[in-house]
């Protein structure tokens, strides 16, 4: 278990779809092991492969450190609600940069286990935003995508400026 190196936007990694896991074995165990310290360290409240240069489907989220650990692999969204919630999201990849994003209040989603064992579940509120945001990573999807145009180019130039120091 180690703490891993987070890719900065704009990595061409944070842009691209991820391969699906298929295979169920130790060095997966090792991957998850690795992105939940990361994310810890971060910190944030969730983390995908591709964060650290690794593109597979595979995501973990805690919301808090009383929580439980989520590891969701090759996680796929089945359903939405129509409902729709605002929650402040942000990214490992893009530290300090923060905005509300509009997203279904509820949803039905489909992931595999670090066994490999398919399970379909419910999730509703900030855990339902969490989830949709990292499949939306694990899919190419940076978040900032899910801005409007002035709010994309309001977080760009402060995350430039910043950067340029």
């Amino acid at each position: 278990m180690s703490i891993r190196s987070i890719l900065r936007y704009p990595a061409p990694q944070l842009s691209e779809s991820c391969k699906p896991v298929s295979v169920f074995d130790d060095s997966l165990k090792n991957l998850c092991a690795d992105l939940l310290h990361t994310m810890r360290a971060a910190p944030g409240v969730g983390i995908t492969a591709p964060h650290i240069g690794e593109m597979l489907r595979v995501s973990v989220i805690q919301l808090s450190p009383e929580e439980k650990v989520h590891y969701h692999i090759n996680p796929s969204i089945l359903s939405a609600s129509g409902g729709m919630q605002r929650f402040t999201e942000g990214s490992v990849s893009m530290p300090g940069m923060t905005d509300e994003v509009e997203r279904p209040s509820h949803i039905h989603f489909r992931y595999q286990d670090l066994e490999g064992v398919f399970h379909e579940e419910e999730a509703d509120g900030f855990l339902a935003t969490c989830i949709q945001h990292e499949i939306d990573q694990l899919d190419g999807i940076f978040w900032i995508k899910r801005l409007s145009r002035l709010k994309r180019d309001r977080i760009l130039k402060k995350w430039d400026k910043q950067n340029l120091r």
